[in-house]
């Protein structure tokens, strides 16, 4: 049995994983794009390397704290019960650091590129109202943290075969669906470290609002009504 301080240390190292990958492959993109713009490998590549990275993260790190990653995710066990409010806010603050560490070390590598996409801090598109990236937020990340509960807490799923393949390729299918859109973030953590590290505030309330309220459904409407309670 895993204690507090060793789930904490897993959150931390899957977070900062998930934000050095993710954001770290929007700035690798804009270093290509900067000597050719033909040579980046655009949103497919930004997708595959969020999805992967979360996908062997949580494959790597959920036997110790659950693989969660994103407060999105925990708070669906919150609201079903499934982690204390005590808990719950260790976990978030376990992420938002690895979040934030990992966006505050993509700084001070030597690129140049990152100061031009504001080290992958999401933001919406033009013409792209807060509402509406409020809407494609709750419901990429209801499917990310549906699949969650789906395949990593039902013990009826597949946890130890194929729930890190599955969530992520639901990160990937998220990032290629809303990325033209809000930038895919479905998750307040991936948000938060670059915004801090890069001070780029701009719509930063979407990647809350969005992503929290589509956890919150997905894990009270998994609980509710597919897993079993015997």
């Amino acid at each position: 049995m895993y204690n507090r301080p060793q789930k904490l240390a897993a959150e931390f190292a899957g977070t900062f994983a998930l934000v050095f990958f993710g954001a770290g492959a929007i700035v690798a993109d804009q270093f290509l794009r900067s000597g050719n713009p033909q040579s980046g490998f655009g949103l497919m590549g930004v997708a595959l390397a969020q999805g992967l990275a979360m996908g062997i993260m949580v494959t790597s790190l959920g036997h110790i704290s659950g693989g969660h990653f994103n407060p999105a995710v925990t708070i669906g066990f919150w609201v079903t019960r499934k982690l204390s409010t005590f808990d719950t806010a260790a976990y978030w603050v376990a992420q938002a650091t690895g979040a934030i560490a990992a966006a505050y070390l993509l700084r001070r590598l030597p690129f140049d590129a990152w100061s031009s996409v504001q080290l992958g801090t999401p933001d919406l598109a033009s013409g792209i109202s807060r509402t509406n990236g409020m809407i494609v937020e709750a419901v990429t990340t209801f499917f990310l943290v549906f699949v969650f509960f789906a395949t990593a807490v039902d013990v009826r799923g597949a946890f130890n075969k194929i729930s890190g393949f599955a969530i992520g390729l639901t990160v990937t299918i998220g990032v290629l669906v809303g990325g033209p859109f809000t930038g895919g973030a479905m998750n307040p953590a991936r948000a938060l470290g670059p915004a801090v590290a890069a001070n780029h505030w701009t719509n930063h309330g979407v990647y809350w609002i969005g992503p929290l309220a589509g956890g919150v459904a997905a894990g009270w409407l998994y609980d509710t009504l597919f897993l079993s309670k015997t």
